[in-house]
C-alpha cells in the first residue's frame, strides 16, 4: 500500500516542480532572476509557499537545480556520441543537440534571453567544446588548437542564433531539420543558403 502512496507522492511532486518551473519560465522571460520572488512565483502558479520552500531554498536555488539537471542531461546527450560513431559526421550530433533544445525550448529561451544565465550558457559552451575539440584534433590531424577556439566561438554563437530564429518562428521545422541546414552552414557556409 506505502508503494502506491510513494508512486502518488512522486507524482506529485513532479507535478507541483513542473508547475513551478513553468511559471519560473514565463517570469524569467519578463523580468530578471534577482527581481522574481517566492511570493511572486507561488501567486503565479497558484502554490503554497511552504511547498516551493519542501523543494527549494530560494528562486537562485531553484535556478541552479533546473540548470544542474538539465547540463547533466545535455551532457549525457553529448557523451553518447563517441568519436568513431560520429566518424567525421556531426549531423547525429546536431540533431540530439537541437532535440534537446526543442524539448526544453521554453526553459532554455529563458536562460538565453536577455534576462537570463550568461554563466550557464559558458557552461553549455564548455560542455559542446571538449566534445568538439576532440573530435576536430581526430579528423584534421595538424588541424591548429588556436584556429579551433575562433571556429567553435564562431559555430556555437550561429547554433544559439539558429535557434533563437527557430524558437521565434514557433519550431516548425523538425531537429532534423535544423540540423541538417546547421551542418551545411558548418561545412558549407554560404553555399548552404543557394
Amino acid at each position: 500500500m506505502d508503494h502506491m502512496n510513494d508512486v502518488k507522492s512522486d507524482r506529485r511532486i513532479r507535478k507541483t516542480k513542473k508547475a513551478l518551473k513553468d511559471g519560473l519560465t514565463k517570469l524569467m522571460l519578463e523580468k530578471s532572476i534577482k527581481d522574481i520572488s517566492v511570493k511572486e512565483l507561488t501567486e503565479e502558479v497558484d502554490i503554497n509557499r511552504g511547498t516551493f520552500y519542501l523543494h527549494y531554498k530560494d528562486v537562485f536555488d531553484m535556478v541552479e537545480q533546473i540548470e544542474k539537471e538539465m547540463l547533466h542531461e545535455f551532457t549525457e546527450v553529448m557523451s553518447y556520441h563517441t568519436l568513431q560513431s560520429l566518424n567525421g559526421q556531426p549531423l547525429p550530433l546536431l540533431i540530439d543537440i537541437f532535440s534537446f533544445l526543442k524539448e526544453n525550448a521554453t526553459m532554455c529561451a529563458a536562460l538565453l534571453g536577455s534576462h537570463g544565465d550568461i554563466a550557464f550558457v559558458n557552461k553549455l559552451k564548455e560542455v559542446v567544446r571538449e566534445k568538439c575539440l576532440n573530435v576536430w584534433m581526430e579528423l584534421f590531424h595538424n588541424g591548429k588548437v588556436e584556429r579551433f577556439e575562433y571556429f567553435y566561438s564562431f559555430i556555437f554563437s550561429g547554433c544559439i542564433g539558429l535557434f533563437e530564429i527557430w524558437l521565434k518562428n514557433g519550431l516548425k521545422e523538425s531537429p532534423e531539420q535544423i540540423a541538417k541546414l546547421t551542418e551545411e552552414m558548418i561545412l558549407h557556409g554560404v553555399e548552404a543558403i543557394r
